[in-house]
């Protein structure tokens, strides 16, 4: 439940979400510095997440990497979601 809550959420507020049936879900940014500016917004909001780009994944690929548990709540899901709203419209990735 958590990891489809999340990803339909995200995707239905406008962010790019990667198809997984994993864990991990990759928020694509497609641009390494912005991904290194927003994982560092994000953790100024109480969210710990990772900026990969390149060479760790594809040139111009660049992502936020967001590891859904079973042991998150709905409440943190939601925070989370929330942050990178937030994150997101501050960066100009949402409008």
């Amino acid at each position: 439940m958590g990891r489809d809550f999340y990803k339909d959420r995200m995707m239905a507020t406008g962010f790019d979400i990667k198809p997984t049936q994993s864990a991990i879900c990759a928020v694509m940014l497609y641009d390494a510095r912005l991904s290194q500016v927003f994982a560092a917004r994000m953790k100024d909001e109480g969210i710990y997440v990772t900026g990969f780009y390149y060479p760790v994944v594809p040139k111009d690929q660049a992502r936020i990497r967001v590891q859904i548990s079973a042991a998150h709540t709905r409440e943190q899901l939601d925070k989370c979601i929330v942050a990178f709203i937030k994150v997101g419209k501050d960066l100009n990735v949402l409008k």
